[in-house]
């Protein structure tokens, strides 16, 4: 595939892509199946492909839907005059929702997508049934410590085409500080393209990345976990137990500040469980959506 082709694949498994209009711009979504509508985030620099395997599990009985967020590995650029802000993003999932005509959604977030998850909670829970969060960022660790490289390169012209130049080649994607201590095992080839090559090929989507880095802040994260304790629905903290980034304790946090959660731990995975343990992944999801609702 050309570089261009390696950008926009998106795999089968999420099913048929069309493209919302929204106020703030176009975003792509994908949905797979019927049923039970589970809708999926994903953080920076990734794409609905995150999701891929585990949808391929749950199409089967429920609805699935992957955004395709603006965070640097889309392929429709949303548009220069999109506020790309945490709140603003967490109101275009929100937005995404009432365009499809989504009710009683089971919402899961990963990554900095977890982060945009529970700001969605916390300001627009209306639509949201259920909240699934996998390792993601919470409170000060946004970003994770080992990523604040990231809001500098994304403000010295020129810095962030540098950082991801080397991306073009597997074998600098494995260390540290990019893919590697992401996931325990090397991510299929055409999944891991989709990932680099965006902002590699396209100045717009390069440039959208860095808007969402430069706006990011801790007080966004702290000012919605401060309020999840107002979001009562069913919870699941779905954490990787070898997790390098986010830590065991703020899953337990996470699981104490939210009425209604219940913590469940993920063997032999890090980050990106849905990349190393989508099985696992899809069985908590799939048994927690089918839950009855408690009395109240």
């Amino acid at each position: 595939m050309s570089s261009a082709d390696k950008a926009r694949w998106r795999d089968p498994a999420l099913g048929t892509a069309r493209t919302l209009d929204l106020s703030q711009g176009p975003l792509e979504v994908f949905e797979a199946g019927s049923g039970p509508p589970i809708v999926f985030v994903h953080g920076v620099l990734v794409n609905a492909n995150l999701w891929r395997k585990v949808i391929a599990r749950l199409s089967g009985r429920f609805r699935c839907v992957a955004l395709d967020m603006p965070l640097g590995a889309h392929r429709s650029p949303i548009g220069e005059g999109a506020d790309l802000s945490p709140p603003a993003l967490a109101d275009l999932i929100a937005d995404a929702l009432e365009a499809m005509g989504l009710e009683d959604v089971t919402l899961v977030g990963n990554d900095s997508g977890g982060a945009l998850c529970q700001m969605v909670v916390t300001r627009r829970p209306e639509r949201i049934g259920r909240l699934v969060l996998t390792s993601c960022d919470y409170r000060d660790n946004f970003p994770p410590p080992m990523f604040s490289y990231f809001k500098p390169a994304a403000t010295i012209p020129g810095a962030f085409a540098v950082l991801l130049a080397p991306m073009r080649f597997r074998a600098p994607r494995r260390l540290p500080f990019a893919l590697g201590w992401l996931t325990k095992r090397p991510i299929d080839r055409d999944a891991e393209d989709s990932y680099v090559f965006p902002a590699l090929t396209d100045r717009r989507v390069a440039a959208e990345v860095k808007r969402f880095i430069r706006a990011g802040d801790k007080r966004h994260t702290n000012e919605a976990a401060d309020r999840l304790g107002t979001f009562t629905r069913p919870a699941l903290i779905a954490w990787s137990r070898e997790d390098r980034f986010f830590k065991p304790e703020h899953a337990e946090r996470l699981a104490k500040d939210l009425p209604s959660a219940r913590l469940e731990w993920i063997d032999d995975a890090r980050t990106f469980s849905s990349e190393d343990q989508p099985g696992r992944l899809a069985e908590l999801i799939s048994g927690f959506v089918r839950e009855p609702v408690p009395a109240g």
